[in-house]
């Protein structure tokens, strides 16, 4: 008996610490109770109609109900049933989120939500219904800006996406499959993400859980403050994966005013096409470390061709800004406006200077450029036989000068993917202007060594590196 009382301080000692454990983990994960009971009654759920063409029925008897049907199959199936003549109209409806701005009705969500609507319907917390209208839509950054007829609306505070940082609490809400008010809690995951075809946003990605239907809803941070608006899922399933990602809402912001006062969206424009810095690249141009935007093509009349910037410059920062990734510069001259000052850091021919140019207005179409063709001469030590080009072709290409491939054998160029057609107007950092010039470079090339080419195909122009062995 006495060896067992010795034993009691260690049990009560045992319990007790398994009581504070719970008590800990509690203490340490946050409470959303409060900032849903306040947010939620600023999202709304939206809900489109789009008339679709009219069918009629066929002599087969009526048309049958497709709704159940996958997309594709359903798509087939209504091309195989020809248009009525007076027939019923059928509509094709959707689903997404949104959250109130304004007292007097002003909603933001994403323009994918509310395209090609004919009728959009924002339905409150409180459950009522009111048609809104469509003040303006930026395909560009996926935000649309609507408009309801109230007073004193509910509205959310709105924070500054600029402060986030990786590991940060967020909390959703929106109407996945039309559930609405549904909240899901998570981390950010990252900031300033790039995705492909989505050059003007910085996303925030984040674990939420989102689904169709999020879509428009609002991000918050554990101070009840929207931080983004929740516009794609990264996913092979077509459900939720843990990679999300929200238009942070500063960039909304802008885009909603300008919508509201404009109609329209204005971002700035360079007039370049640029691509990554890899490793080669890297050394090819004698930098440090793969970092910075490699100019591939600049316009001559656009603003980067006026400001000096040339072909084979590589930009390391703006504005003070470094640029990491290519994809950080479209996010920095995107945020200015026409007019606005850029001063750009960049390497030439390895050396740093300074840049200071005055950004465009970016054009609603880009220029095209023409497909070259010339009179063979040959480089056997590439493996590839060019030409030069005449006059039109510069002109067609808006080029000074190059050479155009017009047969590739085996050897070098063959193993990077060279074709004909295909116009080369710089190697290993020097600007090509003839056969001549070009057989005299390659000539030199050193071995082991990683160098670079410029080639225009297509209209596109890209830097690519290779080596040529011993």
């Amino acid at each position: 008996m006495p060896r067992l009382k010795s034993y009691l301080p260690i049990f009560a000692a045992v319990l007790m610490l398994g009581q504070a454990v719970p008590a800990l983990a509690e203490a340490q994960l946050p409470d959303f109770t409060q900032l849903v009971e306040q947010a939620s009654p600023a999202v709304v759920n939206i809900s489109t109609t789009q008339k679709l063409p009219d069918r009629k029925v066929s002599n087969m008897g009526p048309m049958p109900d497709l709704e159940g049907l996958p997309p594709g199959l359903r798509d087939f199936f209504e091309r195989s049933i020809p248009p009525s003549q007076g027939g019923r109209q059928r509509e094709a409806q959707s689903l997404g989120s949104g959250f109130i701005i304004s007292p007097d009705g002003y909603i933001l969500t994403n323009n994918h939500v509310v395209a090609d609507a004919d009728e959009i319907i924002v339905r409150l917390s409180d459950r009522s219904e009111m048609k809104a209208k469509l003040i303006g839509t930026d395909p560009r950054s996926d935000v649309a800006l609507l408009k309801i007829e109230g007073k004193n609306l509910p509205v959310l505070k709105l924070g500054k996406s600029q402060d986030l940082k990786a590991g940060q609490w967020v909390v959703a809400i929106g109407s996945p499959f039309g559930f609405d008010h549904t909240v899901t809690q998570g981390i950010i995951s990252a900031i300033g993400r790039s995705l492909p075809n989505e050059s003007y946003v910085p996303f925030i990605q984040t674990d939420v859980p989102i689904n169709p239907g999020n879509s428009g809803g609002p991000l918050f941070n554990l101070a009840g403050e929207v931080v983004g608006i929740n516009s794609q899922i990264y996913t092979r399933s077509g459900g939720f994966m843990g990679v999300s990602f929200a238009i942070p809402i500063d960039v909304a912001m802008d885009v909603s005013n300008q919508l509201k006062s404009g109609g329209k969206v204005s971002r700035g424009w360079l007039g370049v096409v640029i691509q990554e810095v890899n490793k080669d690249l890297a050394e090819s141009f004698g930098l440090e470390k793969p970092a910075g935007a490699l100019v591939a093509q600049v316009l001559d009349d656009g603003p980067a061709a006026k400001g000096g910037l040339q072909v084979g410059d590589v930009i390391l920062s703006m504005n003070g800004q470094p640029i990491i990734m290519s994809a950080d510069l479209p996010h920095l001259v995107g945020a200015l406006k026409a007019g606005g000052k850029a001063s750009l850091e960049v390497v030439r021919e390895g050396k740093r200077k300074t840049l200071d140019l005055t950004v465009g207005a970016i054009p609603d179409e880009g220029k095209e450029f023409g497909s070259p063709a010339g009179a063979d001469q040959s480089s056997n030590r590439l493996g590839v036989a060019v030409a030069n080009l005449s006059e039109e072709q510069k002109k067609a290409n808006d080029i000074k000068g190059g050479v155009v491939i017009k047969n590739v054998q085996d050897g070098p160029a063959a193993l990077i993917g060279l074709q004909p057609g295909d116009v080369i107007t710089h190697l290993n950092n020097q600007a090509i202007s003839d056969a001549k010039q070009f057989a005299e470079i390659a000539k030199a090339l050193p071995k082991n060594r990683s160098v670079s080419m410029r080639v225009l195909r297509q209209g596109r122009a890209s830097f690519i590196t290779f080596k040529l062995a011993e």
